[in-house]
């Protein structure tokens, strides 16, 4: 099996949909969901973060039972926001905990097929996405979303651009960014042009842009071809790690052929598909039904090529 290392604190949250409200918190976070999606998907699977005292023997007993491998250092604090979805998806976020920056570097990551960053808060700093680049020639995946939120007033979320962030782009195979973290990095509204917006994503610095939109989809552009990828039409119960799996479903598949980078496209929004109609780790997500859904969007529009 091949190892993926994916680096990023995890996270125990509260989340609360027009559909569901869990019953205090639960295992999530960006690296974290995308090890489990991923770790269902045939992939030996790795993570590293800083987890509390208060959750971290949970937490390794969680991640063994996920048959995901664990490079957890224990901190004062475990990491976790108190997530509400509104009607038409848009959320808050409350902050329950921090979990300080990641240091260490397994070594390990000489042998990993790819590496994903996740951060959630802060915590993996682009000297740390430096390092890794120096470290292994496989690629690197990286979400934004926690390199570019802080804390503002009533300890709630906002979004800012990092003034070393092309430092850290130009590391990267492929940043993957939803549609508020598009807007932050390019200033360029995706709903409104999602190929102006994808197009600029790029061009900070990485060698494969996607941008996700939701029920409206995805944008994939590599420098030379753009592609928009439609979503899998399904009922979002919890949208909670929707970008994360699609990422995991679009790593597993390009690591088959990074040629075809609308089918990748494909499986990471069939996979997302699957996660979203649950809440929490446990979400059924399978090979077969990936590739089921896979095959009915690509069977939508096979030829969704744009230049």
């Amino acid at each position: 099996m091949s190892l993926i290392i994916a680096f990023g604190n995890p996270v125990y949250d509260e989340i609360i949909t027009p559909c569901i409200r869990t019953d205090g918190r639960v295992l999530s976070g960006c690296s974290t969901n995308a090890c489990l999606a991923l770790s269902r998907l045939g992939h030996q699977t790795a993570l590293v973060g800083r987890v509390g005292a208060d959750y971290y023997e949970r937490f390794c007993a969680d991640l063994q039972h996920y048959g995901i491998t664990a490079y957890a250092t224990p901190s004062e604090q475990t990491g976790g926001f108190r997530l509400i979805y509104d009607e038409r998806g848009d959320r808050t976020l409350d902050v329950l905990g921090i979990a300080p920056p990641i240091t260490e570097v397994p070594t390990c990551c000489t042998d990993a097929v790819a590496l994903i960053v996740g951060p959630i808060l802060q915590e993996t700093s682009v000297s740390l996405i430096e390092q890794l680049a120096a470290a292994t020639t496989a690629p690197i995946l990286l979400d934004p979303q926690g390199l570019l939120r802080e804390i503002g007033e009533d300890d709630r979320i906002e979004h800012r651009v990092p003034a070393d962030f092309a430092r850290a782009a130009r590391h990267c195979t492929v940043i993957k960014a939803n549609e508020v973290e598009t807007y932050v990095l390019t200033g360029i509204d995706p709903r409104a042009n999602g190929s102006a917006a994808v197009r600029a994503l790029r061009e900070l610095g990485c060698q494969v842009a996607i941008v996700t939109l939701a029920e409206a989809g995805s944008w994939i552009d590599n420098g030379e071809r753009q592609w928009r990828i439609p979503a899998y039409t399904t009922e979002a119960r919890d949208p909670t790690g929707a970008g994360d799996t699609y990422l995991a479903g679009f790593l597993h598949a390009y690591l088959q052929d990074q040629t075809n980078l609308y089918r990748a496209g494909c499986v990471g929004a069939a996979t997302a598909s699957i996660w979203i109609e649950h809440t929490g780790p446990d979400a059924p997500i399978s090979l077969a039904e990936v590739e089921r859904r896979t095959s009915l969007l690509l069977s939508c529009n096979p030829d969704a090529i744009l230049d």
